[in-house]
C-alpha cells in the first residue's frame, strides 16, 4: 500500500487508513488527514521535508516521517 509520503509532486490520492501505532497519528487525525479524504501533494522543500499536502481546501505542511504513516488507497 502507498503512503502519503511517496507521491510525488501534484500526485493526488485518497487516504485508506492512519497507521496508529505511529507516535505523531492523533495529530494527523486532528488536523484533517481522515480516511477516505482526498488529498494532493503541492510542495516539497528543498530537502524533501516537509512535504506540504493540500486537503479539505487547507495546505498543510507535515514531516516525511509523518506522512508515511498515512496509508492511501
Amino acid at each position: 500500500m502507498k503512503t502519503a509520503a511517496e507521491l510525488k509532486f501534484g500526485e493526488t490520492g485518497i487516504i485508506g487508513d492512519i497507521d496508529a501505532s505511529h507516535p505523531s497519528s492523533r495529530r494527523i487525525l486532528e488536523v484533517g488527514f481522515t480516511p477516505g479524504q482526498v488529498i494532493q501533494l503541492i510542495n516539497i522543500s528543498a530537502f524533501n521535508d516537509p512535504l506540504a499536502f493540500s486537503v479539505r481546501g487547507t495546505i498543510i505542511a507535515i514531516r516525511k516521517n509523518e506522512a508515511s504513516c498515512i496509508k492511501l488507497i
